[in-house]
């Protein structure tokens, strides 16, 4: 089966525009082209799109997943770089990741406090040691 740009994009949830921004940046050289800059999809097609996607959405630059994409191109006999490309790209993912549930903690315990019974006490008193600092060195509480 073959699919329009739009269906793609349907199909996708990727916007028409970042399907021709992927191939203008040759992210799909897999994707048949006709007059025009017409692009026909296959499934495929699809199947190669979602690791884009799926490196896209995990901050992968446009350049290196270009070069996964030749890697995948080129055949099995760059697996071994395929595999250097994902294990590295993968730690940053996992250190993002764990980034991330530090932040999802603070802002849980953040809003635990502001739905807490005393949560006009606490916010009062969540400033008052950095006020206590500042008048302890002699600065502005940056108060209005």
């Amino acid at each position: 089966m073959t699919y329009t740009i739009k269906e793609v994009a349907e199909k996708t949830g990727l916007s028409v525009y970042t399907l021709r921004f992927y191939d203008k940046s040759g992210l799909l050289p897999f994707v048949a082209r006709y007059a025009s800059d017409y692009l026909e999809f296959t499934d495929g097609d699809l199947q190669l799109l979602h690791p884009v996607c799926c490196l896209k959405n995990t901050e992968k630059k446009i350049a290196d997943i270009r070069t996964c994409i030749g890697y995948v191109m080129q055949g099995p006999g760059t697996i071994k770089q395929r595999q250097t490309l994902l294990a590295k790209h993968r730690e940053k993912v996992v250190a993002k990741q764990t980034q991330l549930a530090q932040n999802l903690q603070e802002i849980d315990y953040k809003l635990n406090m502001y739905r807490s019974p005393d949560a006009i006490t606490r916010v009062k008193d969540e400033r008052r040691p950095a006020k206590a600092d500042k008048r302890q060195a002699g600065l502005a509480d940056g108060s209005c």
